[in-house]
């Protein structure tokens, strides 16, 4: 077996931070004796999230087997994913922000023709919608359940309850076309090709507002894992929230 050299483009706190809350919970569940330490298996975790490595390839690498690979990854993305904040607890946050940007995603999944229910119309390609709130400088905020990729942006923002939550506490959002329809709360593009000049200048404003929205975007694309995501999709969600926690201890 050849082996090399690599490396993970995460921070030293990133890991700090994941390795605590694992040696703690051994602490809690009282663990006398791993055949990894808690910051190997830290390290472990991480390389599977941000670089997209297996399984086979983690167990060799660490020198431990894969059943063993599967619950330590198992053990980390239950704790952290407890640890992610429900919609009403970023209100907390959000209603301290002057506006808040709302944007879908598609998350691809390793799916066959049949699975209908996760096919995307718009993307061409199977997956799990995921529904973002970041604050004015694209900074993540909240990310949802995941549901599967044949819902619409707005029946997924709906679903959530992100409009009623936007609506009660009287913030401004910014979306995309996709959430025509949305009500008061949420400020959408207008639509058309042959638009009047104002509106085309309130369009061009309203993009600018938005693009930094993306920025949320690349952040959860930046974890490898979530761009070809081959696990259940029962354990998508879980995994979401889980970079969703490191992203913000890592800032």
């Amino acid at each position: 077996m050849l082996v090399y050299p690599s490396a993970i483009d995460l921070s030293s706190r990133t890991l700090r931070y994941l390795t605590g809350q694992l040696a703690a919970r051994r602490g809690e569940i009282g663990t006398r004796w791993r055949r990894l330490a808690a910051g190997r298996q830290a390290l472990l975790v991480l390389a599977h999230l941000r670089c997209g490595d297996t399984y086979a390839r983690l167990a060799t690498g660490f020198g431990i087997g894969i059943a063993t690979v599967y619950c330590y990854i198992r053990e980390a993305v239950d704790l952290l994913s407890a640890l992610a904040p429900t919609l009403a607890e970023a209100m907390d946050t959000v209603r301290k922000k002057a506006f808040v940007i709302l944007d879908g995603t598609l998350l691809p999944i390793d799916r066959i023709a049949a699975d209908t229910p996760y096919y995307s119309g718009k993307h061409k390609r199977h997956g799990m919608n995921v529904q973002v709130l970041t604050d004015p400088f694209g900074r993540l905020l909240w990310a949802s359940p995941a549901l599967p990729g044949s819902t619409h942006d707005l029946t997924a923002a709906r679903r959530h309850g992100i409009l009623d939550a936007l609506a009660a506490e009287g913030l401004k959002c910014w979306a995309d076309k996709a959430y025509q329809g949305a009500g008061h709360p949420v400020r959408v593009p207008f639509r058309g090709r042959r638009l009047k000049r104002w509106r085309r200048r309130h369009n061009t404003t309203h993009a600018k507002i938005r693009y930094v929205g993306e920025q949320a975007m690349a952040i959860l694309k930046g974890w490898r894992l979530l761009r070809k995501l081959r696990c259940s999709t029962t354990r998508i969600t879980d995994i979401v929230k889980t970079v969703f926690v490191l992203h913000q201890a890592s800032t």
